[in-house]
This record gives structure tokens, C-alpha cells and sequence, in this order.
């Protein structure tokens, strides 16, 4: 029987309601989601040891990375709840527990404070904003669709499909706000709690207009129709034409699809401020600005699979990402890398300090120097040094920070790249939703579109950063020790070697996609 709803049938005011509450709450739990990636280079001095910068770094993605990978368990449970119970109540329920645990984090103590309590309970937080995730976008996604007229459905659902990025977006934009009102010391201290205890607020306000929405009209007639399981985890798994179609949603879409997101949004902030070394306001601004240029094409790309199919427009994406990812990221590379700018007109010593080191008699002397290059490029150094008290001691090889400030048309020309990026981001992710909820029954669907979906953003997707940015460090680790060694190093382009991560998963998912994912959209029939 066929249950999807004829456009005679759809109240137009009460579809627009429908998906401007959904996309709002689902909004905001990715905005709290992402925060803490977004805060990622700060959020590594304040729960995590000092003693090694690089490490605390890969510490707060692999802790960033810990709530993606749960994301699949939230999927299956909070999927059975919505499957059982209905789509409205199961993604309230997700709402509030991301809320709490965003503005829990902006609560705990640092390291200084409660030692490894700090980063362990960061952990736990993190986990349940995992879980959390993991049932609110099914439900949204599949809330949308079963109120949505035949025909329109990419186009419909491709409004939650743009609260990811704009999740992203807002949440930088708190942190630009939040830096630019107090100076950099107050932000260090306790500004940078701000964009998590504010969120409490957002959460609130969304909480009220979901609480005043109806059932999904779908889910309604399922239910009077006796059509509701009591198992969906054994109907969505046990059975093999269902289990068929999941892995086929996970290997053939949302892999690919996942490590296509992430790379161009998250690890290309990453790689800005970590390998190309862009201050942290520049390279927010420059993420922001591609956001913000290419988020309506989520709509656009989602209206076009309504014209012309889902895996076209999804297989083509993931085709362009794999094929161009390596030359973009290496004139990113080039464009901040001041050695190969014009010749340097000024050169100052901005700022010299001096500070006592904790539980210890040594003094440590920071140099701030600043060179000017004829493109409005700056490299700001700042070279820290240790002065012992203890003449026989040998004092730690002096560290050597680099900031980069790039000119104007630098700035520009790494905005394009980045809006690239994410115009791949938008062709893969905009019809994703209509095509997951096209893939399964009413009784089965938040259930079975969810674990495919998390697996694939979650583990896939959401263990980029950390992945991708170890293969680069240990590539470049290996080009040190080759130097020592005297010998040929390995890698000619160490920062590039992380892309292979997104390349291979994404290479492998188009090919399976192309040979074994209908090429037809289907209705939602029952």
C-alpha cells in the first residue's frame, strides 16, 4: 500500500512549520555538537597536560572523534524509541540531553585545576553528546520526509541537510563574537566557556516549539493500522532484504558521503591553523565565509535529485572530492607558506616576556619578532627559550611558534578553495536524507536510516580529523628522522598524506555505489 501523501493532501503552512521547527532544533544540536571541534586548538590547553602541544592536540580529536563514534549506538537505540513511541517525543528527548551535556562542558574545571578528572569527564560529556546525535537526526530527517508531497522530497528534507554546516557556521561565529569582546587573556581564562553555556538558552527556546508539534501524519497511520513493530532492530537487521538495503545505504552513500563533510569543513579548518598555520581568527573567518557562499546549494542540490535522482547528483560529488582534494590542499599549502612570497619588507620585535616557570627556579623568555611581506602577508615568530639557574643543566632546545596572517588576496583565493570544498560537501549530503527514507517501510525507517547514517558520519566521517591528522604528523615525523639519519626522506609532501584517508574510503564507496545502488528514487511505500 502505497503511504506517501498526495500534494492535494499537504497543508502548506503547517509543511513550512514543520520543517523550520525541525531544522531549528536540529540546528542547535549540531551547533553543540560542533563547538567543541570548533574550539578544538583551545579546549587542548585547558583539559589536557601542556607538556606536549601536539599530543594534548591529537588527545582533544581523538576525545572529539569519541562522540562520533558512539553516534551509531544513539542511531540504534533512540531509532527503536522513535520507531516505537513516534518521531516528535524521541528527538525532544535528544534535544535535552545534548543541551545539558554542552553546557556541562563550559562548567568544568581545567586540568590545573582537577587533573585527569578534567579530561574524563569532557569524555563522558562528549559520549552523550554522541548519543544524542545519534537519534536526533533520524528523526528529523524522517519526520520531514513523511510530512513531505511526492516529488519534493529532496527538496524538502534538504533544509535539514543545510543545519549541519550552519551548525558549523554559528558556532564560529559565537567563538569571532565571543573573542573580539575581551581581550585574549579573558577569552584564554574564561571566555571560551561562553559559546557551551550559551547554548543552554538555544536548546530552551527549541524545546517549546517542538513540544507544540504534531506526529508525523506517517507514523499516525502506521500506528491505527496495527502497522507498528515491537521489535525494529530485529526487523531492520534480522531480515535479509532490510539488512541488504542498510548496508547498501552505509557502503554505497554514507561512507563516502561522511569523510567528504569532514574533510571539506573540518579537517580543512584543521590543516589551516595546524599545517598551514593561519591565525586562529583568520582561518575561522575564512571557514566562515565558505560556509556562508555555500550553504543554499544544499537546497539547490536537494531539488535537483527531485529532477534528475539522488545518486547522480550524490556520485558525482564524491567523484570531484577524490579526484581534486590533493591539489587543492597543496595550493592552500602554498598560498600560506610565506617562503614562497615576495621578499620581506620589515622586520620588528613586537614583544619580549619573560615568566617563571611553575614548581621551578627556570625562566622562560618569549620573543615575539613580525616580518612584512610586500602581498600584506605577516609571520608573526614567537621563540621560547629557557634560562636555567643551574649552568651544568642543558636547557630544552628552544621552541619556535609560526603564525601566519596572509595578505588580502591570499585570504580570497583560500576562501575559493574552501567554498570548493564545500560545494562537494552540498552535492553529496543535500539529498542524502530523501534518499535514505526512500530505502525503507514506515515501521523500520527512523531505525534503519539512522545506523547506516551515524556509521557512515560518525565512524567513517567523524574519525577524519584525528585519522588524517596523525598520518600527516607521522609522515612528517619520518621525514625528521630520514634528516637525522642522513638520509632520503620518504615523503615529499608530508602534510598531504592525511587526505589518503578521505580518498580511499571515498574511492571505494562511488565505486560500490555505482555498481549496486538503484539509480532510481522511490516513493515511501509501506
Amino acid at each position: 500500500m502505497n503511504s506517501s501523501i498526495s500534494s492535494e493532501q499537504v497543508d502548506k503552512k503547517k509543511l513550512r512549520k514543520v520543517i523550520a521547527a525541525s531544522s531549528v532544533g536540529t540546528l542547535i544540536e549540531w551547533y553543540d555538537f560542533y563547538i567543541f571541534g570548533s574550539l578544538s586548538v583551545v579546549i587542548a590547553t585547558k583539559f589536557f597536560p601542556s607538556d606536549n602541544p601536539t599530543a594534548a592536540f591529537l588527545s582533544t580529536l581523538a576525545t572529539f572523534a569519541a562522540g562520533f563514534v558512539v553516534r551509531p549506538f544513539g542511531a540504534l537505540f533512540f531509532g527503536r524509541l522513535g520507531d516505537l513511541i513516534g518521531r516528535k517525543y524521541t528527538f525532544m528527548v535528544t534535544l535535552l540531553i545534548m543541551g545539558f551535556s554542552t553546557f556541562a562542558i563550559g562548567l568544568i574545571p581545567g586540568y590545573e585545576t582537577i587533573g585527569f578528572l578534567a579530561p574524563l569527564l569532557v569524555l563522558i560529556l562528549r559520549l552523550l553528546q554522541g548519543l544524542a546525535l545519534g537519534g536526533e537526526y533520524g528523526g528529523a530527517a524522517t519526520y520531514v520526509a513523511e510530512h513531505s508531497e511526492p516529488g519534493k522530497r529532496g527538496y524538502r528534507t534538504a533544509w535539514i541537510q543545510t543545519t549541519a554546516s550552519l551548525g558549523l557556521f554559528i558556532s564560529l561565529l559565537v567563538i569571532l563574537a565571543t573573542k573580539k569582546s575581551m581581550s585574549a587573556e579573558a577569552f584564554a581564562n574564561f571566555g571560551w566557556r561562553i559559546p557551551f553555556l550559551i547554548s543552554i538558552v538555544m536548546v530552551g527556546i527549541s524545546y517549546f516549539i517542538r513540544k507544540n508539534m504534531d506526529e508525523s501524519p506517517m507514523f499516525e497511520k502506521a500506528k491505527q493500522e496495527g502497522k507498528i513493530v515491537a521489535n525494529p532492530l530485529k526487523e531492520s537487521f534480522g531480515k535479509k532484504l532490510n539488512f541488504k538495503f542498510v548496508l547498501l545505504a552505509l557502503f554505497g552513500a554514507t561512507m563516502g558521503q561522511g569523510v567528504v563533510w569532514y574533510t571539506g569543513q573540518f579537517y580543512a579548518l584543521s590543516f589551516l591553523q595546524k599545517v598551514a598555520n593561519i591565525e586562529f581568527e583568520q582561518s575561522n573567518y575564512i571557514i566562515a565565509a565558505s560556509l556562508a557562499g555555500g550553504t543554499g546549494f544544499f537546497i539547490f542540490f536537494g531539488w535537483l535529485s527531485d529532477k534528475i535522482g539522488r545518486k547522480a547528483v550524490m556520485l558525482t560529488g564524491m567523484l570531484l572530492a577524490i579526484c581534486t582534494y590533493r591539489p587543492i590542499y597543496q595550493a592552500m599549502y602554498e598560498t600560506a607558506d610565506v617562503s614562497l612570497k615576495t621578499e620581506v619588507v620589515g622586520s620588528k620585535v613586537i614583544n619580549t616576556d619573560y615568566a617563571m616557570i611553575p614548581n621551578s627556579v627556570d625562566l622562560k623568555k618569549t620573543v615575539k619578532t613580525e616580518l612584512s611581506y610586500t602581498d600584506g602577508s605577516k609571520l608573526t615568530l614567537e621563540q621560547s627559550s629557557l634560562t636555567t639557574m643551574f649552568p651544568g643543566r642543558n636547557p630544552k632546545k628552544p621552541e619556535i611558534k609560526r603564525i601566519v596572517h596572509v595578505g588580502t588576496s591570499s585570504f580570497w583565493f583560500l576562501i575559493l578553495l574552501v567554498f570548493i570544498q564545500v560545494l562537494y560537501v552540498t552535492m553529496v549530503y543535500g539529498p542524502i536524507a530523501a534518499f535514505l527514507v526512500e530505502m525503507f517501510p514506515t515501521a523500520i525507517r527512523y531505525t534503519s536510516m539512522s545506523l547506516p547514517y551515524h556509521i557512515g558520519n560518525g565512524i567513517f566521517g567523524g574519525l577524519l580529523p584525528a585519522v588524517a591528522t596523525y598520518l600527516a604528523a607521522k609522515a612528517s615525523t619520518a621525514n625528521e628522522v630520514a634528516v637525522a639519519a642522513g638520509q632520503a626522506i620518504p615523503y615529499d609532501k608530508p602534510y598531504l598524506e592525511g587526505l589518503w584517508y578521505p580518498i580511499i574510503i571515498g574511492g571505494v564507496c562511488f565505486v560500490i555505489g555505482l555498481l549496486y545502488v538503484n539509480g532510481k528514487d522511490k516513493e515511501i511505500n509501506d
